[in-house]
């Protein structure tokens, strides 16, 4: 058999499905990054209240929980690239009903909460099978520039998508949702066209003992249950990206197209590690340098939460982006080769429901925090957490920290 070059860095692209896959993950999170950005202005033009901005989060993390046993065991069940078509539908049926509430004149954000609960639904479907479906795409030795690739795609929409997003607010809020919901279309069309990949299934599907599966493989593998748990305790701690339209309005004062600006500058500093990692993958000392970048980012979090100049927050922002991918590399490329692929849409599920938690929850965490203590000293403490936290994983998962390559 020949081996191909460990230089061929273009191999993914040569895989059909990935491709289609890789264009409708761009796709998908340019429509995503675009409504949060126009729906967080909104709630927040409407109310003026930062615990509306946590309840945005909030509406969309609670079907990932109350499905979670549903969701992962539907992915490892039934064709995983159709349940990406499928939930990208409904998802731009949702972006629909935005076009049409802003065209109607909203006085009130619970509309938009409503919407959010079933754009969460279909968010809490389609997250465990977007994860579990890239081993079946790729082969094994290409799974690590595959995850790098796919992370740094979606942060090129983080960087684009809420620019965009506050741009086409700026001329109407029904311009950035209609936008999302042409480009959710365009993503479910693309997706329903990948080839049927292989997929293990497991033997049995509605006894308990499957259902849980997810649960049980991530209580006793210590590697997978750390590198989960540490991704929900240091996010949901050092999160500071739902108080953004706070400090853009507030503090910084930069409007609209200012909050695009912040939302997008801890992109630019994930793709820049980003593209390094496509090119060279972590190959040694993984636990380490995981563990590292996790330090990191707590403190470029305290950073920009002490900063009241424009240019300072959005260089924290831009290094709490880099340091985040390289956390975020590892730990998913370690979630999934330690996963059988039978097992991959539940632990996926379960992955998905800690990540919401540390990204949605650690939203609804910041402000509630931000409206009994203020804005400031909600993200200061919430950066110090993630230190403690990092400090605590390393000795309570020796493990994790001893792992070296990612092979």
């Amino acid at each position: 058999m020949t081996t191909r070059p460990k230089t061929d860095r273009f191999a993914l692209f040569r895989h059909a499905g990935y491709l289609r896959y890789w264009i409708a993950l761009i796709l998908t999170g340019f429509a995503f990054q675009m409504q949060t950005v126009a729906i967080g202005w909104q709630v927040y033009d409407l109310t003026r209240n930062p615990l509306d901005l946590g309840l945005v989060g909030l509406s969309q993390f609670l079907p990932a929980l109350l499905l979670v046993l549903v969701t992962g065991a539907v992915a490892d069940r039934y064709p995983r690239r159709r349940i990406l078509g499928v939930c990208l539908i409904v998802q731009a049926i949702c972006a629909a009903g935005f076009v049409w509430l802003s065209n109607a004149g909203l006085t009130g954000a619970w509309p938009i909460f409503g919407l959010l609960v079933v754009f969460g639904g279909a968010r809490a479907f389609y997250n465990p099978a977007r994860q579990a479906i890239v081993p079946n795409l790729v082969p094994a030795e290409d799974l690590p520039r595959a995850i790098a690739l796919n992370m740094t795609s979606g942060q090129v929409a983080t960087i684009c998508g809420p620019v965009a997003g506050g741009l086409l607010y700026g001329i109407a809020p029904s311009a950035a949702y209609g936008a999302t919901l042409a480009f959710l279309l365009a993503s479910g069309v693309l997706v329903l066209g990948i080839p049927k990949p292989a997929q293990r299934r497991p033997a049995a599907y509605t006894n308990w003992s499957v259902i849980s599966g997810g649960f049980r493989y991530i209580w006793s593998e210590k590697v997978v249950l750390g590198a989960i748990s540490l991704d929900l305790f240091a996010v949901l701690l050092g999160g500071a990206m739902a108080l953004l339209p706070v400090y853009a309005r507030d503090i910084l004062e930069v409007g609209p197209a200012g909050l695009g600006m912040l939302r997008s500058a801890s992109a630019v500093g994930a793709i820049c590690v980003g593209a390094f990692l496509i090119a060279r993958p972590v190959r040694d000392h993984a636990g380490r340098i995981m563990f590292a970048a996790v330090i990191a980012f707590g403190l470029f979090t305290l950073v920009f939460s002490l900063s009241q100049t424009l240019w300072i927050s959005v260089a924290a922002l831009v290094c709490m982006g880099a340091a985040d991918m390289v956390s975020v590399n590892i730990r998913g490329t370690l979630v999934q080769i330690w996963t059988p692929d039978d097992l991959r849409g539940r632990v996926n599920a379960v992955n998905q429901v800690f990540i919401g938690a540390s990204n949605e929850v650690g939203g609804f965490r910041a402000g509630t925090m931000a409206a009994l203590i203020g804005p400031v000293a909600a993200v200061a403490v919430g950066a110090l957490g993630t230190l403690a936290v990092a400090g605590l994983w390393m000795r309570a998962f020796p493990q994790l920290r001893r792992i070296r390559s990612l092979t």
